[in-house]
């Protein structure tokens, strides 16, 4: 006899704020019986989800736009949010959250059969500072991105010219990871892999408010977790091994 599942692989409930808030409190023994306790925990939660953008690419998060080039247009801006401004004109529109820029191909005959790209080479500020003419039109070859607390710009350089204006730039980027609001029935903006690393950093944070002494153990857990996480995220490649060639006496 079949053994019965659930038949479904979303893991809905576990990903709800509420949840993951009620499994970090009872891990540290801690009865939620207060609004404040709910608040305190979002706040924490939050502060731990912005921490894990400062542990690398989160590939959850990596999502594709095209950039309409704009003839003598060196600048392209995406905003954090609605609230902040109108991003660049792109393709899908309305792309906001861009946290950083991975690559840059410019991009020719976008909808067409012929479509073809040309790798651009992102350079930092002191190389895009030395440049002597910034708007100087021509194709694209190179690419500068400012990262600000409302923004993101991306520079391009050289502005495109006419032949070039109806070309795009397709870009790889970095999504922000979305916040935790008073909703807590919402799901969390994370994949299932993170959940455990988030319920064991959830923990660890408010060890620091409610259990001082556990606060170091509990920072093991939740480091062996995110580690663990971060191993498996990505994508794999093939690898290929090749002997090397060795001549005696050469």
């Amino acid at each position: 006899m079949a053994n019965t599942t659930s038949g479904t692989v979303t893991f809905d409930k576990t990903f709800a704020v509420e949840e993951i808030i009620e499994e970090a409190y009872e891990r540290l023994g801690v009865q939620v019986s207060s609004g404040y306790q709910l608040k305190t925990a979002r706040r924490s939660l939050n502060i731990l989800l912005q921490e894990w953008g400062n542990r690398g690419i989160k590939y959850w998060k990596v999502a594709t736009t095209d950039i309409d080039l704009i003839e003598g247009q060196a600048e392209y801006i995406f905003f954090r949010s609605t609230g902040d401004g109108t991003s660049a004109v792109t393709i899908p529109a309305n792309t906001y959250g861009v946290a950083d820029v991975l690559e840059a191909t410019i991009r020719t005959n976008r909808t067409a059969e012929a479509q073809a790209d040309s790798a651009l080479t992102k350079i930092d500020r002191s190389t895009y500072s030395a440049l002597a003419n910034k708007l100087s039109k021509g194709t694209p070859s190179k690419y500068f991105v400012q990262r600000f607390i409302d923004k993101t710009v991306v520079t391009v350089y050289p502005t495109a010219d006419s032949s070039n204006a109806s070309k795009d730039v397709h870009i790889y980027f970095v999504k922000r990871i979305q916040d935790v609001d008073a909703t807590y029935t919402d799901a969390t903006d994370v994949p299932f892999r993170f959940v455990p690393c988030m319920a064991s950093g959830l923990a660890f944070y408010l060890a620091q408010k409610y259990a001082p002494q556990r606060a170091q153990e509990l920072k093991l857990f939740y480091e062996d977790e995110l580690a663990r996480a971060l191993s498996e995220d990505g994508s794999s490649t093939s690898v290929h091994i090749l002997p090397k060639t060795y001549y005696p006496g050469t």
